[in-house]
């Protein structure tokens, strides 16, 4: 392993923590620093379960990464552990791409978002916010809650959505009433209560997990995951996307990337892989996924295509305001 260095950074309060692998070629390099790739994982994920290798390849391929674990999970900080929040993670979202921003050798206008899994719907919804990402990555995204709760009743069957559910109550509960949180399983086998439960999941969640990842989260994301849809937000997008589509995968819907991939209409580009959803972390899709990634980030992260983009949002804000009503005193 090469250098790498730890950067804690506040987020509402709350310490979080990142490792920052500096680029170790000057492939992008100009005047004003190289590239950073803004990096976290999916659904009760930690930097060290299966990202590593992504930052490696990515730092050697002349891109600094920023990599980070969420409140509440890893090696950040947060009470209660194991909570999941869609709000407090895409504000650590806000909070990584503005420290990224900061790191020295690092060229504030050629920020780009990697996701995967959960957080690849995530970065959808972090870069149209923040409106100036140069370029995002989403591979196996979770694009559609309503479409992912559909899909665990189409493997796990009603009355498993109804049994997470009431787990989610109880959890809620135990919240309303100062008690420690109703924790159920990430992943685990057909059949049995967790969040994941499919085929390959357990399995494949392992794989790439350290041995001291705690496979248990409180209950209560079960009754906010239909409403998170950040797919919907793609043509909002202020960036080129790829969007890494696994055709076998079971967890996250293939369908709704690819509706991703339309909503974001000229921005969007989609690449298929005959795996399953885990299998994108090692082998073979390993070695495809970063290498397409790669690609893609050397093609839109160039001071040619910065340019560029300054001058499509210089236009279009002259768009806008030309097409504003003129006030008349």
């Amino acid at each position: 392993m090469h250098e790498r260095l730890d950067i804690d950074f506040i987020s509402r309060g709350t310490t979080c923590r990142a490792w920052f692998y500096p680029a170790r070629s000057d492939a992008l390099r100009t005047d004003n620093g190289v590239p950073c790739v803004v990096m976290a994982h999916g659904l009760g994920g930690t930097r060290d379960a299966g990202l590593e290798p992504y930052a490696e390849r990515f730092a050697s391929a002349g891109l600094a990464v920023f990599l980070f674990d969420y409140r509440y999970f890893g090696a950040s900080d947060g009470e209660p552990r194991q909570l999941f929040s869609v709000r407090a993670q895409l504000y650590d979202w806000k909070i990584a791409i503005a420290v990224a921003r900061r790191q020295a050798d690092v060229d504030p206008e050629r920020i780009a978002l990697w996701g995967s899994s959960f957080s690849g719907g995530h970065v959808v919804a972090a870069a149209a916010r923040d409106g100036h990402v140069a370029a995002v990555t989403a591979q196996g995204p979770m694009m559609d809650g309503l479409a992912a709760v559909t899909n665990f009743v189409s493997y796990a069957g009603f009355m498993q959505l109804l049994k997470l559910t009431w787990a989610g109550i109880r959890d809620a509960i135990n919240n309303l009433a100062g008690a420690d949180p109703y924790m159920i399983p990430i992943v685990g086998r057909p059949g049995t209560l967790a969040a994941m439960t499919s085929e390959d999941a357990y399995d494949g969640y392992k794989a790439i997990t350290p041995p001291d990842w705690r496979n248990e989260m409180a209950a209560r994301f079960a009754l906010t995951l239909a409403f998170y849809r950040p797919g919907r937000r793609a043509n909002r997008l202020p960036c080129p996307i790829l969007v890494q589509i696994c055709d076998e995968d079971s967890v996250a819907p293939p369908w709704a990337a690819e509706a991703t991939v339309l909503h974001a209409g000229e921005r969007g580009r989609e690449r298929h892989y005959k795996i399953g959803h885990f299998d994108i972390y090692r082998g073979a899709g390993f070695r495809q996924s970063s290498a397409d990634q790669i690609a893609f980030f050397h093609e839109h992260l160039t001071p040619e295509a910065t340019d560029n983009r300054r001058r499509e949002r210089g236009r279009a804000k002259r768009e806008e305001r030309s097409r504003s009503p003129i006030s008349l005193r």
